[in-house]
C-alpha cells in the first residue's frame, strides 16, 4: 500500500489556499483547521461556497478526500468534569464533525482535554459520550479519532490503556467511525521512548494496536523540544529535537504507516504568507524530502 504524506498547511486566504499549498508541495495527504482553533466553534457552520472552493482545489491535487485530516479546536475539552463546559465542548466537537462531513474529508482528530479533579475512568466515559454525540449528529463516512497526548497535567489519552478505555465505551455500531492516531512528539514527551531502538519503537506501536484492537488511523510526525517524559507539547523539525531522525525511518518502514495519513505538524518558515500565495512552505518541502528519502 502507498504512503500518504503531507502536513498541516497554513490557511491564510482560506482553506482552499491550504489545499493549494499542500498540492504544490507534492503532498498526498494534508491537515487543516475549519475554524479558529482557539474557540469552541460550536455555532460556526460552513458556507456552501467555501465547501465548493475546497473541493475544487482538492481535485487539482494528488490528495484524495479520505486522506485529509481536520484538526478540531484545541479548547474542546470533553474530558472535563464541569457539565456546562462539557456541553459546549461536546457541541463544538459535533459542529466540527458537521463542517468536516460537508467537506467530505476522511477524519477529524481531537485532543480529549483534562480530567480535572475527576476520576480518570469517569472522564473516559465523558469523552466517549461526546464522541457518540458527534457521530450521531453527522451521518457521514468522516471518522472521529482520538489523538494521544503529551501527558501534561491531567490530560486524557496519554497511554494505550487510556485510549482503549475511552473507545471501549463507544457502542459497537459506531466503533468503525472512531479510533485513534499517534503523535511522535506526544509519545516521546509522555514517556514512550520511541528513539531507543527499532525493537522498542515497534513494541510501542504494537502495544497501542493490541490494547485498542486496531492500528493507528493516522500519524503526526514531529520531533520534540522536550526531553523523554517531559510532558511538553513542543514540536520541532525532524532531526532537530530530542527524538532524532531514526524513529521516523523506522516508522516509514513499518507497514502500519501504509494507507493512512502521515501528517507533519512541524514549524513553518513563512507563517505570514500572503492570502493569494499558493507556494508551499520551504520547511514542509524539506521535511517531505527527508521522509521520502
Amino acid at each position: 500500500m502507498p504512503k500518504y504524506l503531507g502536513a498541516h498547511t497554513i490557511n491564510n486566504g482560506g482553506i482552499h489556499m491550504a489545499v493549494k499549498r499542500a498540492g504544490n508541495a507534492g503532498m498526498t495527504a494534508m491537515q487543516l483547521f475549519t475554524a479558529i482553533p482557539k474557540y469552541y466553534g460550536d455555532k460556526v457552520s460552513i458556507k456552501p461556497e467555501r465547501v465548493e472552493r475546497f473541493k475544487s482545489a482538492l481535485a487539482e491535487t494528488k490528495i484524495k478526500p479520505e486522506n485529509v485530516v481536520v484538526h478540531a479546536a484545541y479548547v474542546l475539552s470533553v474530558a472535563t468534569p464541569d457539565d456546562a463546559k462539557w456541553l459546549r465542548a461536546a457541541a463544538g466537537l459535533a459542529k466540527e464533525m458537521e463542517r468536516s462531513s460537508a467537506l467530505g474529508v476522511g477524519c477529524v482528530c481531537f485532543h480529549s482535554g483534562s480530567a480535572g479533579d475527576s476520576e480518570r475512568s469517569e472522564s473516559a466515559k465523558k469523552i466517549a459520550a461526546a464522541i457518540v454525540q458527534a457521530l450521531k449528529a453527522a451521518d457521514s463516512d468522516t471518522r472521529l479519532l482520538i489523538e494521544n497526548t503529551a501527558g501534561a497535567g491531567r490530560t486524557m489519552g496519554k497511554t494505550a490503556d487510556e485510549i482503549a478505555g475511552i473507545l471501549s465505551h463507544v457502542p459497537k455500531s459506531l466503533r468503525p467511525r472512531t479510533g485513534y492516531g499517534l503523535d511522535t512528539c506526544h509519545l516521546f514527551s509522555s514517556g514512550y521512548d520511541v528513539s531507543e531502538s527499532k525493537e522498542m519503537f515497534t513494541a510501542i506501536i504494537d502495544e497501542f494496536e493490541e490494547k485498542t484492537g486496531e492500528p493507528p488511523s493516522f500519524f503526526h510526525l514531529n520531533d520534540s523540544e522536550g526531553a523523554l517524559g517531559s510532558n511538553k507539547d513542543r514540536h520541532m523539525l525532524i532531526g532537530e529535537g530530542a527524538v532524532g531522525e531514526k524513529p521516523f525511518r523506522w516508522l516509514m518502514a513499518d507497514s502500519r504507516s501504509n494507507g493512512v495519513p502521515l501528517i507533519l505538524e512541524t514549524p513553518q518558515k513563512n507563517y505570514d504568507i500572503g492570502d493569494d500565495d499558493p507556494a508551499p512552505d520551504p520547511y514542509d518541502v524539506k521535511m517531505m524530502e527527508l521522509l521520502l528519502s
